[in-house]
């Protein structure tokens, strides 16, 4: 152990490790809990570097439910208009198709083909203009949305050690020790809080090494639009002018971490398109990145937590890294928020792993899949031809679509009705609002649609923690939004009258039903609570 001493006077409640969208969402969520937070930060300055171009649904609706959804839009109309027409093709007069699909392993998925009218994309079109955002430009707008809750972020400061005494952490930095309730690592696929930790790392080796940049090239011509593959591995030019990326397999490289030089692009360009391309500048600094593929062997240890590429790491393709990452924010954010406060049920803490470790897993072998794909060799060529065949048709293209769009998401939750474990869905009140619109200061939320507002009477006894939205009857009659956007439970019926289960022979009604889940996710209601502090 580094230190010595046992008990920790601590300076702030959580420090969170990383200010990249996982550290800034996560930071975010644990203020408005109430928890005094703080964020360290290993660089000078934001990370400019290209990264993810665009989040999903889940990602878009979690900034709506902080009110962020106008600036996110306004994101989108920005880097449409930096894209311009040239995203169309030309064969929409013009414009740009803001149906926003993805793609697998190179292969682009044709919006037209997509079942639109699919009941789980349905269900979410109001954060469909808030989907192509890139990385450095969400990172801003959450930088901004932390300073606005009071938490400050304090750059060029790293890690270097630490000892979780049992009530606290210590933290060994750069700008000297820092004493914390809890620590947060969400600093990365390097995290040094998950080494320092002594957390496992298990996984597999990368195949390939990848490049992405904007650059000058002085002769376009010679590439194609688009994916395109070869012996040698695959590139993408485009959509707008100069974005180029590159895949070439024969393992990782030698220096992850040195920057990119125009002369490394330019002949991993060459290679894998068989031309004599030149490039002549970089507009934007480049990224080089692989396949390794990893996921953490715990999600916590003691009052140490990982959350972002710290838990898990993988190929980036279609973003999915970043997306996964704000997924572990705010389910983790509401749930250490509990215990700060100290009204959450017992084992809610154990919960992020056991529903955020199923995620990570499923995304690792989503991108596993496309390097199978993505490799020039004739037997995947062959695969990528029956794949290609199979997301041509509109059922393949639809379900690729809804994994990459996270509208299918699914936490395993006890319940029958089908909203339980979803993310909550575009639910529309009669004053024109949206139940998303009344979760900016964070909570859970209720809407009850009974005539006597008998669900929301059963919610009072957690009141400060449960916000009630009345509402006329529709259905869903009454449906209970967890912090992180999950629906824990919902009912079609106002019926509060006693009713018999067949299924489990028990009386129950809709009312005790809700009350139990209150218990299960929000603890004990304030009556039975002995305040903190």
């Amino acid at each position: 152990m580094l230190f010595v001493t046992k008990t920790v006077k601590q300076d702030v409640d959580v420090t969170v490790v990383g200010a990249g969208p996982v550290g800034l969402v996560l930071a975010a969520e644990l203020a408005l809990s109430g928890a005094k937070v703080q964020v360290i930060e290993r660089l000078a300055e934001p990370d400019l570097a290209m990264k993810a171009q665009s989040i999903n649904i889940p990602t878009a609706e979690a900034l709506a439910r902080r009110g962020l959804l106008p600036a996110v839009e306004q994101v989108q109309r920005e880097t449409l208009g930096r894209v311009g027409s040239y995203a169309a093709g030309g064969d929409r007069g013009g414009t740009v198709d803001t149906r926003f699909t993805g793609h697998f392993a190179g292969m682009v998925l044709d919006a037209d083909l997509v079942d639109w009218a699919d009941p789980d994309f349905a269900a979410h079109t109001a954060a469909a203009g808030a989907r192509m955002v890139p990385q450095p430009e969400l990172v801003a707008l959450l930088t901004g949305h932390v300073a606005s809750l009071g938490v400050p972020v304090r750059r060029g400061v790293e890690v270097t050690a630490l000892d979780d005494t049992g009530d606290g952490v210590l933290v060994g930095t750069t700008d000297g020790q820092v004493r914390t309730g809890w620590l947060a690592g969400c600093d990365g696929g390097h995290s040094a809080v998950r080494r320092l930790a002594g957390i496992g790392f298990p996984g597999t080796d990368p195949e390939f090494t990848g490049y992405q940049a904007v650059a000058d090239i002085a002769d376009p011509e010679k590439l194609a639009n688009g994916w395109a593959w070869s012996s040698a591995g695959a590139y993408r030019y485009g959509p707008q002018p100069g974005r180029v990326a590159t895949v070439e397999f024969g393992g990782g490289p030698a220096d992850r971490s040195a920057p990119v030089t125009l002369d490394e692009l330019q002949t991993s360009l060459r290679r894998v398109s068989g031309t004599d391309v030149t490039v002549t500048a970089l507009r934007a600094t480049p990224t080089r990145w692989t396949d390794n593929t990893r996921q953490a062997a715990a999600y916590r240890s003691g009052r140490v937590l990982l959350a972002g590429d710290a838990a898990h790491v993988h190929p980036p393709f279609g973003g999915q890294g970043l997306n996964l990452g704000v997924g572990d924010a705010v389910n983790l954010g509401w749930k250490l928020g509990a215990v700060l406060a100290g009204w959450a049920p017992e084992g809610l803490l154990d919960t992020y792993e056991a529903e955020r470790r199923p995620f990570g897993a499923w995304v690792l072998d989503w991108t596993r899949a496309q390097v199978g794909v993505l490799r020039g060799d004739a037997k995947s060529a062959a695969l990528r031809g029956v794949v290609a065949d199979l997301l041509g048709t509109r059922e393949g293209t639809t379900y690729a679509v809804k994994k990459i769009s996270g509208v299918d998401q699914r936490v395993d939750l006890p319940g029958a009705h089908p909203l339980v474990g979803r993310y909550v869905p575009d639910l529309s009140l009669r004053d024109g609002s949206r139940l998303a619109d009344h979760g900016h200061g964070g909570g859970f939320l209720l809407l009850d649609r009974t005539p006597d507002g008998a669900f929301a009477r059963i919610a009072a006894g957690w009141a400060g923690r449960v916000r009630s939205v009345l509402d006329d009857h529709a259905a869903p009659a009454g449906v209970l939004v967890r912090p992180d956007g999950v629906v824990a439970w919902a009912t079609d019926t106002t019926d509060t009258a006693d009713t018999t289960d067949t299924a489990d022979t028990t009386a129950t009604t809709a009312t005790a039903g809700l009350e139990a889940v209150l218990h299960r996710w929000a603890g004990a209601p304030a009556s039975e609570h002995e305040p903190v502090g």
